[in-house]
């Protein structure tokens, strides 16, 4: 295995408009490749170091649907379970309609949201935190929103379409998180403390860190193209309540600590060290593409042509469309800020990549990154 045109593509984007970049690869279970290079602080010119804690933003996504799974193959629920029957404000949801003549109605959904449209994002939900029902939740809870409270605010809006009928990318994942903390009884992020990133001996990984991690987050940058540099833009858009724990949006990680959890999935489930998380029946039912015809037209970013969408994660489906030189099967998600993760079982590979640019150019650089990783083995 030769990865130097590896350490070339993160040389060529660190010298281009990313401030700094750092993609470990694990194979069967031995790191085979970890290598970053650029600036954690513009400003000072400091560069970035190993255990430098960023947002994962929507990777955190993939972590909240592998808790949710595991309350699923115990027993606790079942995918096509109303969620009323845990959240009881989703029992008689509105769905906003435009009418013949252009006018704007509100009428009752056909059917309930079920706990498999939070997973595969067709609960009929926008990604709009700026929505009045949750800004009016957040004053009246003085700025904590606590992730259950969330949810019982969003349960106010009318839904953007009937549940099951299309694909939308959306806050499904935090109302997830909410259904986790009812069925379980715990916080979700004591939950997942207690039942992942614990037993996987995962030190770096949380919503909220003690001061000696929060000194290792590293600044935020946004590229100005009127500039024509990246400028400080700290801060997680997302953590709108010093309570509310996004399952979308919400976690800190560094890369040594999240390749932990994302090398269990690759390893089905179990960590090298035996510590078992979820089933490898479960990780195969995650992987496995759930869109229909009537809503894989709406799964359509350029960047994701070949790939379908699982429980909360992108999965390789066509090789003929996506250009990719991963197998089928190979699945994973992304983050707001430029990072990766790769999980391919089959192949027994695993890749976490990181940055922290929120536009973060990811349809040129995810893709190209991982036809390197696979041309590399």
């Amino acid at each position: 295995m030769d990865f130097k045109p590896l350490s070339q593509l993160i040389d060529r984007i660190t010298a281009w408009r990313i401030p700094w970049a750092e993609v470990l690869v694990m194979r069967n279970n031995e790191t085979v490749f970890h290598y970053r290079n650029g600036y954690a602080d513009l400003e000072e010119k400091k560069l970035i170091e190993a255990g430098s804690i960023v947002n994962l933003y929507s990777m955190t996504k993939i972590m909240t649907c592998v808790a949710a799974l595991q309350l699923v193959e115990r027993g606790a629920m079942l995918l096509n379970d109303p969620i009323s029957a845990y959240l009881p404000e989703y029992a008689e949801m509105n769905v906003r309609k435009t009418l013949p003549g252009g006018e704007v109605a509100l009428e009752k959904a056909a059917r309930p949201i079920t706990v498999r449209d939070l997973f595969a994002m067709t609960a009929g939900f926008s990604y709009d935190l700026a929505a009045p029902s949750i800004q009016a939740a957040v004053r009246r809870t003085d700025g904590k929103l606590p992730t259950r409270v969330f949810a019982e605010a969003l349960a106010k809006e009318p839904l953007l379409f009937e549940p099951g009928t299309r694909w939308n990318y959306s806050l499904c994942h935090d109302v997830l998180a909410a259904l986790v903390e009812v069925v379980d009884g715990r916080q979700f992020g004591a939950y997942i403390r207690d039942e992942i990133t614990g037993p996987l001996g995962m030190r770096d990984t949380g919503f909220d860190l003690p001061d000696e991690q929060r000194s290792r987050l590293v600044p935020q940058y946004f590229y100005d193209d009127e500039l024509g540099q990246a400028v400080r833009r700290d801060g997680n858009g997302y953590r709108i309540g010093t309570e509310y724990e996004s399952g979308g949006a919400g976690l800190l990680s560094t890369v040594d600590d999240y390749v932990l959890f994302l090398n269990a999935l690759t390893n089905r489930g179990t960590s090298p060290d035996g510590v078992r998380i979820v089933s490898p029946a479960m990780l195969e039912l995650m992987r496995t593409d759930v869109l229909s015809s009537a809503t894989r037209g709406d799964f359509n970013w350029e960047h994701m042509n070949g790939y379908g969408y699982g429980l909360g994660v992108r999965t390789h489906i066509s090789k003929s469309s996506s250009g990719s030189l991963s197998p089928h099967g190979e699945y994973g998600w992304a983050g707001a800020a430029g990072c990766m993760a790769i999980i391919d079982p089959d192949t027994k590979l695993t890749v976490m990549y990181a940055q922290h640019l929120l536009n973060s150019q990811e349809p040129y650089v995810h893709p190209r990154l991982r036809n390197i990783v696979y041309a590399c083995l």
